[in-house]
């Protein structure tokens, strides 16, 4: 192996491009900047130096309907990826969530009997699917980092090895409202509505227009709400357009993510990783998502849990609202975000489950952050690479 090690990290959709970025740093520190990288992955991977081999944007798809017409650029994608990294050798190859992409990589990798080692990076809810989707990762990878502290038991049990490392989200920023309501002329007293559609091409284009109804309802009720739409670049342009004529006008922003968070009275948010994230900033909220027809119905043939947002699994209990299918209406958005902010209660309550569900998460009394207990498990993987 070199001296100076070859990372080859793939992300298949922004949140895993969040994880990637904070591993990146995180693996920099640890080996004192004796290491580089390769991969695939967005804007926070960019920020990190990465050059990633394709736009992130081709992959970043969800559902079973949603994935069909991509399906030919997606093994396009998988190929030219593995072709990528035959052709660089690393010392070890991490895959960052999204198993309908990266398991395929994995299994490709495996089969060219690569000196390297292969590192999967968030576990797939098999605690939801079964444990047969957990047996089919034995053989494909060498080491599964996980998460939530329940999920390597469950992995454990096919042959898969499995550590609990945490999640990277507790390490977010806590962000500065004061200064984000003056950057953008928003009154200290006016109330302030974040909206997150999602990350996806599809989620976001289902989802836009509902939203855009609930707005129109809370701006009648409160004309003084200010709505903050934080994005990202994979749906900036369609989220962009979308928004353009919602009343207020709202505040898009991309940067200062965490700074709207700390600005923000309420969000309304698709549901997925942001979650844990607006928990974390103690933003009361409501979510709502919906999929194709086809992709509902795999889901309530196969699923095991009763909850999609990730407080409420974590606490196995109905904590944040979550209207899904065809509880995904403006009516009923707009009914429970106004009930949130005319309950101080009710925030209060949401907000103790939160931190309740926060807590699971691991870090807090000088324990490694999550991204420097996975760096550590990565390096030590790669120095055994020969």
């Amino acid at each position: 192996m070199e001296a100076k090690p070859l990372i080859y990290i793939v992300a298949g959709e922004p949140s895993g491009d969040l994880l990637g970025a904070r591993l990146m740093a995180a693996l920099r520190r640890e080996a004192g900047g004796n290491v580089c990288f390769a991969g695939v992955g967005g804007e926070n991977m960019a920020g990190e130096g990465l050059s990633s081999l394709f736009d992130l944007a081709d992959i970043a798809v969800m559902g079973f309907w949603e994935v069909l017409p991509r399906v030919p650029r997606v093994l396009r994608r998988v190929r030219e990826t593995v072709a990528d990294i035959a052709r660089r050798r690393p010392a070890v190859l991490v895959t960052i969530d999204s198993w309908g992409f990266t398991g395929r990589i994995n299994r490709a990798v495996r089969a060219l009997d690569l000196p390297l080692a292969q590192i999967h990076y968030v576990a797939p809810m098999v605690w939801a699917w079964g444990e047969r989707r957990a047996a089919r990762m034995a053989g494909s990878i060498d080491h599964l980092m996980t998460l939530f502290p329940h999920e390597p038991a469950y992995f454990e049990r096919v042959g898969v090895l499995a550590t609990w490392v945490g999640h990277p989200v507790i390490e977010g920023s806590t962000g500065d409202g004061p200064a984000f309501r003056h950057r953008h002329a928003i009154a200290e007293t006016a109330p302030v509505l974040c909206v997150l559609p999602g990350s996806r091409q599809g989620e976001v284009k289902r989802l836009l227009p509902v939203l855009a109804e609930t707005v129109r309802r809370l701006v009648l009720c409160r004309p003084d709400l200010r709505v903050v739409v934080p994005t990202v670049a994979t749906v900036a342009e369609t989220v962009a357009a979308a928004v353009r004529n919602w009343p207020g006008p709202p505040v898009m922003v991309f940067a200062d993510k965490y700074d709207a968070f700390a600005a923000a009275d309420m969000a309304l948010a698709a549901s997925g990783t942001v979650v844990l994230e607006l928990a974390l900033a103690e933003v009361p909220m409501v979510v709502t998502y919906t999929v194709s027809p086809v992709s509902a119905w795999l889901f309530r043939r196969l699923s095991r849990v009763g909850f999609v947002t990730l407080i409420n699994l974590l606490v196995d209990r109905l904590v944040v609202p979550e209207f899904l299918q065809e509880r995904c209406r403006p009516d009923l958005l707009a009914e429970a975000v106004e009930t949130l902010f005319d309950s101080a209660s009710a925030r209060a309550i949401q907000q103790a489950g939160c931190r309740e569900a926060l807590a699971r998460l691991g870090g807090g009394g000088g324990a490694p952050s999550p991204s420097i207990r996975a760096a550590r498990l990565v390096l030590e993987r790669a120095l055994k690479t020969p």
